[in-house]
């Protein structure tokens, strides 16, 4: 029964589809999707207009996860970036800091995005990065009309950022991200000439200026200044990685998740928990079950999640039937606070593409925590990520700061498969609600039957910390009623915010179907 309001249709698409929170955005990767480009070519141009016209989302000094679906095989990308050789616990704790902070030069790694455009179009493109990122470019320099959605976060971030960070390294922000002294809004012309250049720059050395030419001179020189610890040998040493996903098998489809340091682990633990249970949308027993297992899943991977090559435990035993047995037993009508298992004793912008060959993409790229750092680099207009933000100065954690490592990453592209055959990408985007909108949308469509824009415009819940629940305003009362009986404390929210926005494409007998995220401005392009 559908007991919601649908606010649009999913879409039907002949020879391709691209999705994403922002219209100008999907309207560039449909344009390189006519001009002979594949589903890799429209991704990453779409990806890099995202930076230009959703930045308080995400930036040129991102980071980046993909999963591909190119001619008949599945290929995962880590574009995420690891921190500078110069870093340490001791040098953070000395510049009087008792955890890693949110903003300026100390929580940034060195950014994946631009590599991971460059080596995914030189991979599986069928243009040149200079051909993929000419939407941007025009869009950077001739500038655009700023929607509501982009404008509203636009305006309370700026007036966050000036609340909280001030300093001479945090200047260059403020002249990329002000209309002079006064916010961007919507129906604000938006343009940058120094942005236009540095995506010129990266589209004609195919990244290599951002990490061993003019831009990594530029980014070192800022470093230096402004007492940072990434420098040019951080950046001159980075690539990124190609990597073989993650699954698991939820009711006859297998769902592909990246493996860590990504958080996509987490929705496979949880789906993994409730994969041999019967679930009925009417029935509130199903959130409580639902929101249950993604808190275990949560209580393990925040505490073992880390770089691969530091982790203590294999990535394999927690999306395993032993961890699953082991671990759901502890479910009961209740909710309940959950500890992580002692292993030794038991055993933020989302894009999607797909083209008329059958490839697809689902792809996530993010600064974190909107505009980031609020480090921009002079005359450049690239705003960096804050990702170090995550490490943990407690040396005996197992995300800890040190050297030369990547911290747990929230954003997460997905993917499902049946029977070796591509079904389609999925996502939702927005830092710990992500892997809870991958359980909630993927059993939307699997357990429910749900098309991709109803599984979209569903009702979200977003679990935070101990008991704590937070529901969208459109949840039925009796869902709420009975949350609350069980023990979770339950705060009602908006339904724009906290809950994430997601783009879904599926294969369907000869068309694609495609839906977007009705919480933003999210748009389809298709033909």
């Amino acid at each position: 029964m559908n007991i919601f309001s649908n606010i649009k249709q999913s879409v039907y698409a002949k020879n391709g589809v691209v999705a994403t929170s922002e219209g100008l955005a999907a309207q560039a990767g449909l344009e390189i999707l006519k001009k002979g480009g594949n589903a890799i070519d429209a991704a990453i141009a779409t990806a890099a207009c995202l930076t230009v016209v959703e930045p308080c989302s995400n930036g040129i000094g991102s980071d980046a996860f993909a999963i591909i679906y190119f001619k008949n095989k599945i290929y995962g990308l880590n574009a995420s970036g690891r921190s500078s050789r110069n870093i340490s616990i001791e040098k953070v704790k000395n510049l009087n800091h008792q955890e890693m902070p949110k903003y300026g030069v100390i929580p940034i790694t060195v950014p994946g995005a631009p590599k991971a455009w460059a080596r995914m179009v030189e991979r599986f493109g069928n243009l040149s990065l200079s051909e993929v990122l000419t939407p941007a470019i025009r869009l950077a320099r001739e500038g655009f009309s700023i929607g509501h959605y982009v404008g509203h976060y636009f305006e309370h971030a700026i007036k966050h950022y000036e609340e909280n960070n001030h300093g001479p390294e945090f200047e260059h922000f403020f002249e990329i991200f002000k209309n002079g002294d006064d916010f961007y809004k919507a129906g604000d012309i938006f343009r940058s000439e120094p942005m236009a250049k540095t995506l010129e720059e990266i589209a004609y050395t195919n990244s290599d200026s951002f990490y061993k030419g003019f831009l990594a001179d530029k980014i070192d020189s800022f470093m230096k200044k402004h007492k940072g610890f990434i420098d040019k040998e951080d950046l001159k040493s980075y690539d990124v990685e190609f990597i073989e996903p993650l699954s698991v098998n939820y009711k006859g489809y297998d769902i592909l998740e990246l493996p860590p340091n990504g958080q996509g682990i987490t929705a496979l633990m949880a789906l993994n928990i409730l994969k041999d249970q019967y679930f009925n949308y009417d029935d509130p027993s199903t959130f409580h079950k639902q929101i249950e297992a993604i808190k275990i899943a949560f209580s393990d991977t925040m505490k073992y999640v880390t770089d691969p090559q530091f982790m203590k435990i294999n990535p394999n035993y927690l999306i395993s039937d032993q961890y699953a047995q082991l671990r759901k037993k502890e479910i009961t009508d209740k909710a309940k606070d959950y500890e992580s298992i002692d292993y030794k004793k038991s055993g933020t912008v989302y894009l999607a593409t797909a083209d008329k060959e059958g490839n697809m993409v689902s792809y996530i790229q993010s600064n974190y925590m909107g505009f980031g750092s609020g480090i921009v680099i002079d005359d450049t207009g690239i705003s960096m990520q804050n990702r170090g933000h995550t490490f943990s100065l407690d040396p005996n954690h197992d995300n800890c700061l040190m050297p030369y490592k990547k911290t747990y990453h929230t954003i997460i592209p997905g993917f499902i498969m049946k029977d070796k055959q591509p079904i389609g990408p999925f996502g939702v985007m927005g830092g710990f609600m992500q892997p809870q909108g991958h359980l909630q949308v993927v059993m939307n469509m699997i357990d429910f039957k749900m098309d991709p824009q109803t599984a979209l415009d569903a009702p979200r819940f977003r679990w935070d910390e101990r008991k704590q629940v937070a529901l969208e305003a459109n949840y039925p009362e009796k869902i709420t009623q009975f949350l609350k009986e069980a023990g979770h404390e339950i705060k009602i929210e908006n339904r724009v915010g906290g809950f994430g926005n997601g783009q879904i494409i599926i294969k369907k007998d000869n068309n694609y179907l495609a839906g977007t995220e009705t919480r933003c401005q999210g748009y389809l392009a298709y033909y």
